[in-house]
């Protein structure tokens, strides 16, 4: 069981009416640790969710998504407006109502091991955060990566979550498998204002020395310096500062946007707007007043500031996969590709389900004739 020792304050779907429509339930948990946080734990019937690409070389891409929900609690999030599919919404219950899949890993083993599945990079973190606090006690991330591994598929990883150091030396064995490319998500370098509008999660400084770890073990882990707030953080001197500290932190590579905002993200973010910076309100509603994105001057204002600023600091700029919005894996490079396979008693072999692991083991051993 999950959450072992702690205390259900609810175990009925009635809890949350929108739960309703997830009919694979198995309970609702709240506990001290996570004060003012409800975790729902479901059955998942799938864990591969295809995306619609934006290119013909790139006609589709591939996500796995652990949670929904995030208490990152981030203003901007994209992915509030997900949550309105349970009847649930983007505001509080977003960063407080968190649905768990908890047999995702298993799930996704039976998916891999079917004969039509061909191996396409499959990209976590491009909804809502895999490294979110709750991965701490739910540790799903481990049967994730030693599936994906085993089966020869490559995979990628965005997150703003530095629990992801926990997994580091499991990754570092999957690379020696399939190509695993890693980013990090730090879009302010300015402590104060990135607890306003992040406050959950970990600090800037703490991300960065986790981009290091990585590096560390040998992993590529790039920046996205993602969305940059008109007004807040796209002055010269704020891009320079924080280029310098990606620069130092080993980061291979760096992407950066202006921050976009959906319907249902849009009023979110503006609430906090109003709160904590009123001056703002009447040029933010020039801006994204008729619009999901910044307009097209701006967009073209900000790459001018900023491109030099990237090649001032010898930094590579990234480059994002089209249908998942993740970094590009580096599957498309054929000489990343390697095949050495599951090794009997590795840290991926652990983290697999006996069957698979013995199967796995099974296929990396070389035919003797």
């Amino acid at each position: 069981m999950r959450w072992e020792g702690q205390q259900l304050s609810a175990e009925a779907e009635s809890a949350l009416p929108g739960l309703v429509k997830l009919t694979s339930l198995v309970r609702t948990v709240t506990t001290p640790e996570f004060a003012g946080i409800t975790f729902h734990e479901v059955l998942a019937k799938t864990a591969l969710n295809s995306v619609p690409g934006a290119s013909k070389a790139l006609p589709f891409g591939w996500t796995i998504n652990p949670y929904r929900g995030c208490s990152h609690a981030c203003v901007y999030c994209f992915a509030r407006p997900t949550h309105t599919y349970l009847d649930l919404d983007s505001g509080t219950d977003f960063d407080t109502q968190i649905i768990v899949k908890v047999n995702v890993a298993d799930v996704l083993a039976k998916e891999l091991a079917r004969p039509s599945w061909q191996r396409h990079p499959v990209a976590l973190g491009t909804n809502t955060d895999p490294y979110q606090r709750a991965e701490g006690r739910y540790r799903l991330m481990p049967g994730i990566i030693a599936a994906l591994a085993a089966s020869g598929t490559p995979l990628s990883i965005l997150t703003k979550g530095t629990l992801l150091r926990r997994d580091l030396a499991l990754l570092a064995e999957a690379s020696e498998t399939v190509p695993v490319d890693l980013a990090m998500s730090i879009a302010i370098f300015d402590d104060v204002l990135q607890q306003s509008v992040e406050p959950g999660t970990p600090s800037t400084r703490s991300r960065l020395a986790t981009v290091t770890a990585a590096r560390e073990h040998g992993l590529r882990c790039g920046v996205f310096m993602m969305p940059i707030l008109p007004y807040l953080t796209d002055s010269r001197a704020s891009l320079d500062a924080a280029l310098a500290d990606v620069k130092a932190s080993g980061a291979t590579s760096v992407l950066y946007s202006a921050m976009h905002l959906k319907p249902g993200v849009k009023e979110w973010f503006m609430g906090w707007l109003e709160r904590e910076h009123p001056e703002l309100v009447p040029t933010y509603r020039e801006l994204y007043g008729s619009g999901t994105y910044a307009p097209k001057a701006y967009r073209e204002w900000l790459a001018e500031r900023i491109r030099p600023l990237i090649r001032a600091h010898g930094l590579a700029k990234g480059q994002a996969a089209p249908a998942t919005g993740a970094i590009l894996s580096t599957a498309f490079s054929p000489a990343e590709r390697s095949t050495r396979g599951v090794a009997r008693g590795s840290l991926l072999a652990e983290e697999l389900p006996p069957a698979v692991a013995a199967r796995a083991i099974a296929e990396a051993q070389p035919t003797l004739f």
